[in-house]
């Protein structure tokens, strides 16, 4: 163990080399508790929350953050790797072997015949050799239950546009969304809760596909609107407190009109 500790320790010692040291040392007995004590369920949390922040840098484009959670992150998967390790399943470096000889045969239009693709053919392939190679039975096949619904709801009409079954334009996806919202009034002028909670349910997905259509992830638009009506609601509070009043002092119509003036 002295010589792992040594290894960690000198700078000399190629990065990723290093990390993959020092998380054996951390889960030896001469390492953390902490670190002993996880397994795969309890770090699913830190993977989540580290995949968030690296996806708040990217969007705010903050690169030295950026820099930073990618290592975070990398660290949780480095982290995955050594508890399979340890319970013999695999190592870190059958997993990248796998990835390197999925990406190689995923490209034949790069390591086989030299082809020019556009990025739709590209992708298009890709989901064919997944299907041909019987890695997935259903073209849907892939898409975990655990994304975020906006997410999935993208991704599972990617999929299937990618075979042909998708609206032609973006305005076609427009026509959609009004029926679903006819189908939500009629439901609620029937005090039908199921039923409109179903067809709230279609225009959600509907809303993911036009999003899609404009090239899109769903999940980012609602993100953006979601921090534009926050640091509005933000600026709400403080012309408020400023003008020395509390919520409770006003009605809606009042808060109405300084949320329009704040916009």
């Amino acid at each position: 163990m002295a010589d792992i500790k040594s290894k960690v320790l000198d700078k000399k010692t190629p990065p990723f080399e290093r990390l993959t040291a020092l998380m054996a040392l951390l889960r030896s007995s001469e390492g953390c508790s902490w670190d002993r004590k996880q397994t795969h369920l309890s770090l699913l949390p830190y993977l989540i929350e580290e995949t968030y922040e690296v996806i708040e840098a990217v969007e705010s484009e903050d690169f030295t953050a950026l820099r930073e959670e990618i290592g975070d992150l990398l660290c949780q998967v480095v982290f995955h790797a050594q508890l399979a390790s340890e319970e013999g399943h695999f190592v870190l470096d059958d997993s990248v072997t796998q990835l390197v000889e999925k990406l190689i045969a995923r490209h034949p239009h790069v390591f086989g015949d030299k082809k020019e693709l556009t990025p739709k053919e590209v992708s298009d392939q890709w989901e064919q050799i997944k299907i041909d190679s019987g890695e997935k039975k259903s073209v849907l096949g892939g898409v975990p239950s655990s994304m975020p619904a906006l997410t999935m709801a993208y991704r599972i009409g990617e999929k299937a546009a990618g075979v042909g079954f998708d609206w032609n334009t973006a305005a076609e996806v427009v026509e959609k969304l009004d029926e679903e919202i006819a189908e939500i009034k009629d439901a609620f002028s029937s005090d039908d809760t199921d039923q409109a909670l179903e067809e709230i349910g279609d225009l959600l997905f509907a809303t993911a596909s036009l999003s899609r259509k404009l090239g899109t992830d769903p999940e980012l638009i609602l993100k953006k609107a979601l921090k534009k009506f926050r640091q509005r609601f933000e600026a709400l509070e403080q012309h408020i407190r400023k003008s020395g009043q509390r919520f409770q002092d006003l009605n809606l119509d009042q808060l109405e009109a300084i949320w329009q003036e704040i916009k």
